[in-house]
């Protein structure tokens, strides 16, 4: 039987974490509801917006010629991983990663450079040796806005027009519910008119002010800002929802464990209590 002392102060300790987990799953919950209506709210202009392209795109027949549409034959690939910075939110970052690493066995003998969002994604290509090409930290994850996200969709057009990578593809974790995350790695860059073209958008004879190809010259950049914001929030929110539920796992297990040891520190209390009890029957009984 554990001594009384040690089973009261491991009641103590377990108590101090359980206050720990609970304070954490409670902030987790409240950035997680803000995250969520941002990443709710910019899902379907994201999705019309990119409908609206994909119609465009067949209707001003241009896409061979735009340089964000054309194919390279080159083997340079940029690879913009989405991670956390803070630990302690499951296998979040262990299953964005994962998936990565399967993706990349798919790329065979290309060249992978990475752009890295999240302390734990770098911490992970560095452990692995892979070329790390810009830690894009000037904006925290959390406070990224619109603006930023704009800024660093523009980052990566600007440097796939440079040449300086032939395709650019995301790795983050795509927002379903509450309870489901999915790891997801798609290709950004160059644009696809077969890829997501099954959204709204213009469809059949339009007449259109000031035309298609003007537009269409619009609307790209503003679908790639939206696109990135979008996977953006999504990551973001799903980072918070595995942390919730994380934290509740441990607020729950540790309240297991406390209720486990306050049991047995009742029986070692019972026990002692009851020793002393016969040693004073039995001394009693001796002086009789």
């Amino acid at each position: 039987m554990a001594n009384i002392r040690d089973l009261k102060d491991r009641i103590k300790s377990v108590g101090s974490i359980r206050q720990i987990t609970r304070a954490m799953e409670m902030v987790a919950t409240t950035k997680l509801r803000r995250f969520q209506d941002r990443a709710t709210a910019s899902g379907p202009y994201a999705r019309e917006i990119e409908g609206l392209v994909q119609s465009l795109a067949a209707l001003a027949g241009e896409t061979a010629e735009h340089p964000l549409f054309r194919e390279r034959p080159g083997k340079r690939t940029a690879v913009l991983l989405v991670t956390s910075d803070r630990g302690l939110c499951g296998a979040y970052n262990a299953n964005i990663c994962s998936a990565l690493k399967t993706h990349l066995e798919d790329l065979g003998d290309r060249e992978v450079r990475f752009f890295v969002i999240g302390k734990k994604g770098l911490a992970w290509l560095r452990r692995g040796g892979m070329e790390v090409a810009e830690v894009l930290d000037e904006v925290p994850l959390e406070r990224m806005d619109y603006r930023s996200a704009a800024k660093l969709a523009h980052g990566l057009v600007r440097r796939f027009l440079a040449g300086e990578f032939d395709e650019c593809r995301v790795a983050y974790t795509a927002f379903r519910s509450m309870a489901r995350y999915v790891p997801t790695v798609f290709r950004l860059l160059p644009l696809s008119v077969i890829d997501g073209g099954g959204g709204g958008g213009p469809k059949g004879d339009l007449i259109l002010e000031p035309g298609s190809r003007e537009i269409f010259e619009r609307l790209v950049p503003k679908y790639l800002e939206t696109r990135v914001f979008n996977l953006l929030m999504e990551s973001l929110t799903s980072e918070f929802a595995s942390r919730m539920v994380s934290m509740k796992n441990a607020t729950d297990a540790a309240t297991d464990m406390q209720g486990a040891l306050k049991k047995q520190y009742n029986r070692a209390r019972q026990e002692r209590i009851t020793k002393e009890l016969l040693d004073i029957v039995g001394g009693a009984e001796a002086l009789s």
